[in-house]
């Protein structure tokens, strides 16, 4: 009898917005189609294990509401009315319209844009270097790891820490501001091994009652923005109780004896009262801190997105250093590796055309820029043409009544090169239709681990897809930019590029090994040879106008940045006529605004909900399944009740980017957060918004 032999797998990365960047396994039907993914078993970090929603990647991939084919506009905007057209009318109208908007307002009134629905080296970059050969609109990325990178790098000097993979050698775990069963599950992965092996606790410090925590020992809901209380209570009773490793911050750190005496009046009944935690929950949280050697701190980004946010990821990462555990295999304090890899990425954007007189726009201003905001448009023209890559600003952009009043302009002429037909390409004038990561060659670096990964094109893209590489050679041929050899380049060509002037041999070796390992050895990666100041020290004190980290110059109040680690109250603190703190986290089944149109990922989240706590829904006259409004200055959202104990009382959370037509009024969650700079260098504070809650008739 004949056995039906299956194909082998493929092998890629996973291509979206996580730390993790799996290494993943493709297995593909005899007619070459996308059967399921699995996590490389071979690859250390990834260990066999990827989230489920990437494992059912071919309801994505596969899906009948792919773009196929480049549309023209015929309806108003937002219409949802398009004729198809070739791509060389398509590209030849763009070129027109780029061209006119040149010439009428300077070349500033151009904007790229695009974020991170890619992470892939080439297909998200290449982006810039149409921006520098024709010297449009620069743009200042705020969406994400502004505050995270800025408030680790003030302590460490550098973006880097511990191979995360030694969380499964840790006694205690403290995943702290990430829900990685959410977000990043091989965190998970590695505690959990660290539990069945070495019998570690693991804490977890949220805002809520996430998947995550049910999983820990030890459970911290605290009231957003109050991270910093905590870990000044923590250090506070490690100095107090002898825990303290006082020789090894007198040879690594700045200013102990100063960070002690300032944390003299800040105890555990000072952050109980700011936190919402019992003084006993603080005690214990820091009793086994300072009687574990091997911990190990995850830290996320998630806590970091409120207008505190920086300085409640340095005062979290002030922790490792005053109780030592970096010292020890297994401890230490890891939130990106995105320092160890080094990759010359100069000719993917085109740096050598780069002008940096040019204004850099602030992406989470986007509804500000568009509407004509002179400080938003840093003095410069009005913003009339657009080509869009990897981003749904018209769901994930703050201040949405905003967003949406730009995008409605008539003289904005918009291109999105798109998957799916998102809120922000039913807006557009020209939609081209955009592979999905097996339809063409990219790169990936992992900042969650330490691999360097190739994606290579297993299969072709459906109708006329194209990456987003031909997108922007066709529209540098046609638009006349500054000459650039790369400017021809295949996607192998930038990777083979791209790896032999980084020192990693080339593209060959690349796909022969299938990943690069680039964790630094203990020393360098726990810090033994000195961290990432000149004098390798810890800064408990850091000049935060001189954090060597990605910046536009000094933004928000940042005059009133704290000097050591301390809790800072933030601006848009609850009122008594919006008393409650929005928290609007990610979505298991979702990925920011992608997954969430496959039926699978909406079928396993239901409906857009607000939780809210027991009491508070009981004060509001609101039952469990009300239609209740979220309200505040920038707009209203109408969704469900979730009322439960899962936050505490006067925090509301929302899960997940839904559509907007997924909210009773038309209007996604986004519409309530607000696009201030936060301080000392921007970013969007989407976990720190004020609202007020009302019930609704059903």
């Amino acid at each position: 009898m004949n056995k039906t032999v299956k194909p082998p797998r493929k092998f890629s990365a996973c291509p979206h917005d996580c730390p993790s960047t799996c290494a993943v396994e493709v297995e593909l039907s005899p007619e070459g189609r996308v059967k399921r993914l699995f996590g490389a078993k071979d690859n250390t970090y990834t260990a066999g294990v990827i989230c489920a929603k990437v494992a059912r990647y071919a309801e994505r991939i596969h899906h009948p509401d792919r773009l196929l084919h480049p549309m023209r506009r015929t309806g108003p905007k937002g219409s949802g009315q398009f004729a198809r057209i070739s791509w060389e009318e398509a590209l030849d109208e763009i070129t027109q319209r780029f061209k006119a908007a040149e010439a009428a307002n300077g070349s500033l009134a151009v904007w790229p844009y695009y974020y991170a629905g890619t992470m892939g080296l080439v297909q998200r970059d290449s982006i810039n270097r149409l921006r520098n050969a024709k010297g449009y609109s620069g743009m200042y990325g705020t969406f994400c790891t502004n505050m995270a990178w800025t408030g680790y790098i003030a302590g460490t000097g550098s973006l880097t820490g511990p191979d995360p993979r030694e969380i499964a050698l840790s006694d205690f775990v403290v995943i702290w501001g990430t829900n990685a069963v959410a977000t990043q599950v091989n965190v998970m992965t590695h505690a959990i091994k660290a539990r069945k092996t070495r019998g570690a606790k693991i804490a977890v410090v949220d805002v809520y009652r996430t998947e995550t925590m049910k999983q820990a020992d030890i459970g911290l809901v605290i009231k957003p923005g109050t991270d910093a209380a905590l870990a000044c209570a923590v250090m506070h009773i490690l100095f107090r109780d002898g825990y303290a490793d006082r020789a090894y911050m007198a040879r690594y750190a700045d200013v102990p004896e100063e960070l002690e005496d300032h944390l003299k009046t800040r105890g555990p009944e000072w952050a109980a009262a700011i936190t919402g935690l019992s003084v006993e929950e603080i005690e214990t949280f820091a009793h086994h801190i300072g009687t574990t050697q091997r911990t190990f701190f995850r830290l996320g980004y998630g806590f970091t997105r409120s207008r505190n946010g920086v300085v409640s990821m340095h005062a979290a990462s002030c922790i490792a250093v005053v109780g030592g555990h970096y010292q020890y295999e297994g401890g230490g304090a890891f939130h990106n590796n995105g320092g160890i890899f080094k990759l010359d990425t100069s000719m993917v954007q085109g740096e050598a055309l780069h002008d940096s007189q040019i204004r850099k726009l602030d992406m989470s201003q986007v509804g500000r820029i568009l509407t004509g905001d002179a400080e938003a448009l840093m003095g410069g023209p009005p913003v009339t043409a657009m080509l869009i890559q990897n981003t749904n600003p018209m769901s994930v952009a703050p201040e949405q009544e905003l967003v949406k009043k730009g995008f409605a302009r008539e003289d904005l002429f918009t291109v999105v090169h798109e998957q799916f037909m998102t809120e922000t390409a039913e807006m557009a004038d020209i939609v081209l239709p955009a592979t999905q990561f097996l339809e063409h060659d990219d790169i990936y670096k992992a900042g969650g681990q330490q691999s360097i990964l190739f994606g290579p094109k297993i299969i072709e893209a459906p109708g006329e897809a194209r990456e987003n590489l031909y997108v922007v050679n066709e529209l540098i041929a046609r638009l006349g930019g500054a000459p650039l050899d790369s400017h021809e380049w295949s996607a192998r060509e930038h990777v083979d590029w791209m790896l032999q002037a980084s020192g990693y041999g080339g593209l060959e070796r690349l796909e022969r090994e299938r990943w690069i390992d680039c964790q630094p050895g203990f020393e360098e990666s726990h810090y033994l040879n000195g961290f990432g100041y000149p004098d390798g020290r810890f800064r408990f004190k850091p000049d935060w106008l001189k954090v060597p980290a990605p910046n536009a110059g000094p933004m928000g109040p940042w005059q009133d940045l704290p000097a050591l680690p301390d809790y800072w109250e933030t601006p848009e603190h609850p009122s008594a006529e919006e008393p409650f703190r929005l928290v609007t986290a990610p979505a298991r089944s979702f990925l920011n605004s992608s997954f969430n149109e496959t039926e699978s990922s909406l079928k396993k989240e239901g409906k857009p909900v607000a939780m809210l706590h027991a009491d508070d829904a009981q004060q509001l006259g609101i039952a469990q399944g009300d239609l209740i409004a979220l309200q505040n200055t920038r707009g209203e959202v109408h969704l469900h009740a979730a009322i439960g104990e899962h936050v505490r009382q006067g925090t509301v959370v929302s899960e997940g980017l839904w559509p907007n037509k997924c909210f009773v009024n038309g209007n996604g969650i986004n519409t309530l957060t607000g696009a201030d700079q936060v301080a000392p260098f921007g970013g969007a504070a989407f976990h720190d918004t004020r609202v007020a809650i009302r019930k609704l008739s059903n």
